[in-house]
């Protein structure tokens, strides 16, 4: 693997730190600005909302210049949203703080995913995705279970600023490791819109969103659930954190094996068996160890499915993968926002700090069906004689056009 992808890596472990440390701190947080629990769970939403607005836009915003710049700009951007955050004197200036950083999120990876992509051969590209992802899990292991340290001892605005001077470092990484590579000639609008009308591409983002949804259903609330039903100390969320990114880590790097050799039948078993694990931690949330093992199986069945759903969105996309692929990114943050609202409304409607992972399990499951349903569209079309996988990039315009 090129020694560029340690650069992308470094950057997701900056942006993985900042997404997820907030769930460590949202007692911290609501008790700082007064404000409840579920009203803090807006600083994920909101955070989730910004990276599906600003994946498109700002990856179409850079189409003006090359990959490389575009990856340094967007770092430059999640550093001062971090800043802000970090000195916000109220809640809405904390929320604009987590919508400035977000903006940066989604065209990171989307076009991080693309260099990676094609810094290697074809038959590795879900491993070289994987293996810039690893920063986004490996910040669960370590960024974050050491975010929520500092913010529970020395202050959640000192974790803030730390995640922007990490933010800083990716850039220096990006900088100095990322290949400068021309600027995409002949790029248009049009033509990167294209592959949206392709169903496959659709229905893989439509996954992306329930799948993934599915495993923020539970853990948005994991401080509260874990404190008022397992019976854990706050200070043990932290060690419950690193759990969770260990599993992440482990399954991100098998996804990322999969992926390249049998993408839907890891789909088929990552989605189920996480709608079952999901279920079952409505009742597994009552006893400690039960619900340590179970948060290990969420982050490991929840990540697993990250490199085969952004393979398959750059497979069917191929023609014009870099707004397709940053569109993705912002699928899994959309499917954070609606299972972080969905679990704060069956929390308000007084059914329990367990009842999230209900929806996380339902969820999971329509991630399930959509997949069987896109296996077998798939094959239909392939006994048309119809490309669906794998497309040339000449090939995939009119590909996705019939679609």
């Amino acid at each position: 693997m090129p020694l560029a992808l340690l650069a992308l890596a470094i950057g997701a472990f900056g942006i993985g730190t900042t997404e997820f440390v907030i769930m460590g701190l949202l007692p911290e947080v609501a008790g700082d600005f007064q404000v409840s629990i579920p009203t803090a769970g807006f600083l994920v939403t909101g955070y989730a909302l910004g990276v599906v607005l600003g994946a498109p836009l700002m990856t179409l915003l850079g189409t003006r210049v090359t990959r490389k710049r575009m990856l340094m700009l967007l770092m430059g951007l999640f550093v001062v949203g971090n800043v802000v955050s970090a000195l916000a004197p109220v809640f809405g200036v904390m929320l604009a703080g987590r919508v400035i950083a977000s903006l940066a999120h989604g065209a990171f990876f989307g076009i991080g995913s693309v260099v990676a992509a094609d810094l290697v051969a074809p038959q590795k590209k879900a491993g070289a995705i994987a293996m810039m992802f690893t920063g986004l899990t490996v910040a669960n292991v370590v960024g974050v279970p050491l975010g929520t340290f500092i913010g529970q001892t020395a202050g959640w605005r000192t974790t803030f600023l730390v995640v922007a001077a990490l933010g800083v470092v990716g850039l220096l990484g990006v900088a100095k490791l990322v290949p400068e590579q021309p600027k995409a000639e002949g790029v248009r609008i049009r033509h990167e819109l294209a592959a949206f009308r392709n169903v496959q591409v659709l229905l893989a983002m439509a996954m992306t969103v329930l799948g993934f949804g599915g495993v923020f259903a539970a853990i948005t609330y994991i401080t509260p659930m874990m404190t008022e039903v397992a019976g854990y100390s706050a200070s043990s969320v932290t060690w419950l954190l690193v759990l969770f990114g260990l599993g992440m880590v482990g399954g991100n790097l098998i996804g990322g094996k999969f992926a390249d050799r049998r993408l839907m039948p890891l789909l088929y078993v990552s989605l189920g068996a996480l709608a079952v694990v999901l279920g079952l931690f409505t009742v597994t949330a009552h006893n400690k160890v039960a619900a340590a093992v179970t948060i290990v199986l969420i982050g490991a069945l929840g990540f697993a499915t990250v490199p085969p759903l952004q393979k398959r969105v750059l497979d069917q996309a191929a023609g014009a993968p870099t707004l397709a692929s940053a569109v993705n990114i912002g699928a899994f943050n959309l499917g954070n926002a609606l299972s972080a609202w969905l679990g704060g409304l069956v929390i308000a409607a007084g059914l329990g700090y367990t009842a999230p992972n209900g929806v996380g399990a339902a969820l999971a499951a329509s991630a399930l069906v959509l997949a069987v349903l896109s296996s077998i569209l798939e094959r239909r079309e392939t006994g048309k004689g119809r490309i669906v996988t794998g497309s040339s990039p000449e090939e995939a315009p009119v590909a996705a056009a019939r679609h």
